[in-house]
Formats: C-alpha cells, structure tokens, sequence
C-alpha cells in the first residue's frame, strides 16, 4: 500500500506532511521554538494519526481475506469516522461500536459516518468496558459475521508502527515531540520509532487517564518487542474529560486561529495546544528548546 501520492485506492494523501514554525511573541519570551507537524493536512477525511494508525491495519486486513471492519469508539470518536472513510474508500464493509445509548438525531460525527457507509451499534458503557472480552467480541462476531477487529483509537501494533514513521519526516533538531493522546498509540509509537534525545510529551484528553502510562507501554511490546523510556505523560489538561470543555478552551481555539490561522480541533489538539504554551509559560522548558506540536 503505497502512501506516496496516491495509493492503490486512488486515495491522495499528503506524505510527508508539512513542518511549519509558529512565530508567536510568547515563544519569543522563552526563547522556544515550536513547529507544528501538520499530520491533519494528510487527508481531509483520514487526517493525520488516524491515518498513520489504520495504513497498517488496512493492510493486514487485506491481507487476511478480510472484507468488513470493525472498531470502537464514542459519539464523538475522529477514529471512527476516518475508519468509516477508510472502509468507503479501500472497499471494506465498517461497523462502529457506539458506546452508551443511541441519541437520535445522530451528531456529525456518526451522521458522517453512515454517510461513509458505517454500520453503527451500541453498547452499554458497563459491557463496553468489556468491549476487548472474549464473549463480548464472540457477541459482535455472531451478530456481523467475520470482521478484522480495530481496536479503539487504532492503537494496536501495526497502529504504533504507522505512527513511528512520523518520526522518519522531521529534518531538524528537535528537543521535544507534543501530542495529544486517548488511546496511547501516538505517544507509543513516537517514542519507538525515535533514535535521537528527543523526548515525547504526551498530553491525555481524558479524565482519569493515569491507565494510559501502562497502555503506552504495551503498546510498544505489541509493536517493536520493546519498552522505551524517552516519553511522558502530562494529565492536567483534559478540561473535563473526553470530548469535553471550558471556556478558556473556546477562547484559546479562537485566539489561537487569530494569531496563526489554524482552527485546532476542540476534541484533541486544542488540550494539547494549551497544555503546551502553559507549560511554556511557566518556564518548563529550558531556554533555546526546540519542540515539534503533532496536529491530527
């Protein structure tokens, strides 16, 4: 599956991605550089880590005979409408395991996500808990026949391998690598995939996230047979938890589109965008830091 260009499925994606330095007088203060990793101009419908996490999995999936895709997520989950574009475009079935109860009329996310062609059920969030079980996939098997199973976020081995060629595109010197993470296969794969001293700073969108800091670290065994050192998590910014925020959130989206002309999405990066500069801010970063922003 070629990602240069245009792959197989005529699916043009925009690899590498753009690296784009902000100019911006609070940087300037602290003597920081920050660059953005535009992974979000990839592919306007399979942006960024989504597509660096389902490249591999269409792939294995392909490869195993399989033609229907399956995966899990919330209401507002950006993972399961770029799997419901993925499967319009490299003609796989899809069908997405809603957690909670259905809400009619369906948001934009699931709305776009039928349109794509998505089967949705739903699961109650105490059985979706179990969503990894044995007889709860055994359930979902019966009831869709055979699928190839990805899990939430994408995040599995082949997802932390996508991810890990990010790394392969940055040609300058950086001290830092931010992303955000819910599922923990960026920051997995990030710090895998890393042969430098840069660091991974990985901030979580999800209330109680702390389960994450050993995900990241099955997720490399899964991946690359190893655990990395070189990453970590900050828990502070989640505004709530997931697919939740505040109006200081609201007010750093805008303001941040004012200064650089980039609408940050509320759900992901916008945490990470403001856990950044605040961290920036209050001098945690040491004076002439290089850090590259991942945007997906």
């Amino acid at each position: 599956m070629d990602t240069a260009g245009a792959d197989s499925s005529g699916l043009a994606v925009n690899l590498p991605s753009p690296l784009v330095g902000l100019c911006d007088e609070r940087l300037d203060e602290r003597g920081v550089r920050v660059y953005l990793k535009r992974d979000d101009l990839i592919h306007p419908e399979v942006p960024g880590n989504k597509w660096r996490k389902l490249k591999y999995n269409l792939a294995t999936a392909r490869k195993q005979g399989h033609t229907r895709l399956l995966t899990f997520g919330g209401a507002f989950s950006n993972h399961v409408r770029a799997t419901a574009a993925a499967g319009h475009y490299f003609g796989f079935e899809t069908v997405g395991v809603i957690r909670g109860e259905e809400h009619l009329p369906l948001n934009e996310s699931l709305a776009y996500a039928v349109d794509r062609g998505m089967m949705l059920t739903y699961l109650d969030r105490t059985t979706y808990r179990r969503k990894t079980e044995p007889d709860v996939l055994a359930s979902l098997a019966e009831e869709f026949g055979p699928c190839y199973v990805v899990p939430e976020g994408g995040s599995n081995g082949p997802g932390v391998r996508g991810c890990a060629e990010l790394t392969d595109e940055i040609e300058i010197d950086c001290d830092v690598f931010c992303c955000a993470t819910g599922s923990g296969g960026t920051v997995a794969g990030i710090a895998a995939g890393l042969s430098s001293r840069c660091r991974v700073l990985g901030f979580t969108v999800l209330k109680g996230g702390q389960f994450l800091d050993e995900e990241v670290r099955r997720l490399q065994r899964e991946g690359f047979s190893v655990e990395t050192d070189n990453w970590v998590l900050d828990y502070d910014f989640h505004f709530g938890g997931y697919a939740k925020r505040k109006p200081e959130l609201d007010s750093f989206i805008t303001d941040f589109e004012s200064r650089h002309g980039v609408t940050l999405d509320w759900v992901y990066e916008a945490k990470m965008m403001y856990g950044l500069f605040e961290r920036i801010a209050s001098g945690k970063f040491p004076h002439d830091s290089t850090i590259v922003a991942v945007l997906s």
